[in-house]
């Protein structure tokens, strides 16, 4: 049973291993009763509580839980903690957070919160986030690749599938797999033969998120 006198005492204390352990024990602590207790600590003068208490405002929903987000992601001088707002974001799930995350990616200077925005974008499901996709899709990094192809499957627009298709022939295996996984989500003329031949790659991993979509898609297909 969930002692909340102790989890209290243990975000007070002054150490911070001890609240990040209250922190975690807020898991089982319903929402309206944990934020106010989180929101406090996003200020922690130790910066490992304050990205664990950016990252539990994604989860433990409050009212306060978009603008202090949001406030953090366009003004907080460390940038490891501006990507944990934009993820968090995205885990809140609120369209609201669109227009910031959109401006973090294109306006923020350190590449991790741009990645950080991108997932966030594909996590809020949200279509309008499609050309600001389309654009992370030009970077270079494989990375931004498996992030940016999970999110289309996120999205489910078909309009994607000529942009990510290429994608097939990825050397990172981790990319390929991110593409079987978001094709179970974009049905369309090539998915299916895309699908097929991706339930054949060399790595299992990739031929197993394969044969899982052509199951979600309705396809009985097997590798040959």
């Amino acid at each position: 049973m969930v002692d909340l006198a102790t989890i209290t005492a243990g975000l007070q204390s002054e150490r911070p291993g001890e609240r990040l352990v209250a922190l975690a024990q807020l898991r089982e602590v319903p929402d309206e009763v944990a934020a106010p207790l989180i929101l406090p600590l996003v200020e922690d003068t130790n910066l490992q509580v304050r990205a664990f208490a950016v990252f539990a405002l994604g989860i433990k929903r409050s009212e306060a839980s978009l603008p202090t987000l949001l406030k953090i992601l366009s003004t907080d001088p460390d940038y490891g903690i501006r990507a944990d707002a934009a993820g968090a974001l995205g885990y809140l799930g609120d369209p609201r957070a669109l227009e910031a995350l959109v401006r973090a990616f294109y306006e923020d200077v350190e590449w991790l919160v741009r990645f950080s925005a991108a997932v966030a974008l594909g996590n809020l499901r949200d279509p309008r986030a499609y050309d600001v996709l389309v654009k992370a899709l030009e970077s270079p990094e494989p990375l931004m690749h498996q992030a940016v192809i999970a999110a289309f499957g996120e999205i489910g627009d078909p309009r994607c599938l000529p942009l990510i298709l290429p994608f097939i022939e990825s050397p990172d295996w981790l990319v390929r797999q991110r593409l079987a996984q978001a094709l179970g989500s974009l049905p369309g003329p090539k998915t299916q033969s895309a699908l097929e031949y991706l339930s054949r790659d060399p790595h299992g991993n990739v031929a197993a998120a394969a044969l899982d979509s052509l199951r979600r898609l309705g396809s009985p297909q097997q590798p040959s």
